[in-house]
């Protein structure tokens, strides 16, 4: 498998380091969620410090973002919290910089390298800026999805169908359920807690996994906020009759490759300030 199945870390548990991604952005720090060994693609949480600046031009791969925490600039756009953008390869967003830093989740879809002049992108891959807060809830998305849920779309790729998008639920929602999605389905908590079949998930829970492997159910005792990707096409979900029942306070028992095992930790009963 050409990236690990990470089923799932809390990425506090993740040592920051100093990588300023093939110097495109100096002064940055980063997590490594998750690579591909074979592209170069990347999940990553990414600190740009006080003052940061990185000057314009366009990236050889794809870059995708949802910030976090604080407010990032590019060009003449303004990026605060839920701030979400997918610039496809050969966009030039334009100088970069936080006057406060910022942290964000950041996607590329290969490794970051700087595009040749002229720059052409494909226009219809473009999402330039999104505030999730304004995009809109959507509804069910799937007859048998359990009540109590909406989803914000924020991308969905005009050639393989590839998702982005945020998803809230209610508290006191569990399903009954496990599930199988015949895509790669990647994963990170922004708030609330989730009960499932690894374990007790807080904010900062993070999990790459692939295609059609069961997992679940799944509930929430706080209500939560998810943003999900995936890769292989759009989501599509096979709900399993299965002897995994729900409970709630599982014990933690993750599926991790050997760099995160240091990172396991143990889960906990009462809430905690992440």
């Amino acid at each position: 498998m050409a990236r690990e199945w990470i089923e799932f870390v809390q990425s506090q548990r993740i040592a920051w380091s100093n990588d300023d991604l093939g110097g495109l952005r100096t002064g940055a720090t980063i997590k490594l969620l998750s690579r591909d060994d074979e592209t170069g693609a990347s999940s990553l949480l990414v600190r740009y410090p006080e003052g940061f600046f990185a000057p314009g031009g366009a990236l050889a791969v794809d870059e995708e973002f949802l910030v976090l925490d604080g407010t990032l600039e590019a060009g003449a756009r303004t990026f605060g919290p839920l701030g979400y953008a997918h610039w496809p390869a050969g966009f030039d967003a334009g100088p970069m910089s936080s006057r406060d830093g910022v942290t964000l989740l950041l996607f590329f879809s290969g490794e970051p390298t700087r595009k040749g002049a002229p720059a052409a992108y494909d226009c219809d891959r473009l999402i330039e800026q999104l505030d999730g807060f304004e995009v809109p809830y959507t509804g069910n998305f799937h007859p048998e999805f359990p009540v109590g849920a909406g989803r914000k779309l924020l991308y969905t790729d005009p050639r393989t169908g590839d998702t982005s998008w945020i998803l809230g639920t209610m508290p006191l929602r569990w399903a009954a359920r496990p599930e199988r999605h015949p895509v790669v389905e990647e994963m990170y908590l922004l708030s609330g807690e989730v009960h499932g079949n690894c374990g007790v998930m807080r904010p900062g829970a993070y999990f790459w996994r692939p295609p059609n492997e069961e997992h679940g159910p799944y509930g929430s005792l706080t209500g939560n906020l998810y943003f999900f990707r995936t890769k292989g096409g759009p989501l599509t979900t096979d709900y399993v009759d299965s002897s995994t029942k729900f409970t709630w306070w599982p014990e933690y028992h993750p599926i991790l490759p050997a760099r995160l095992e240091a990172a396991r930790g143990e889960t906990e009963r009462t809430a905690r300030n992440w």
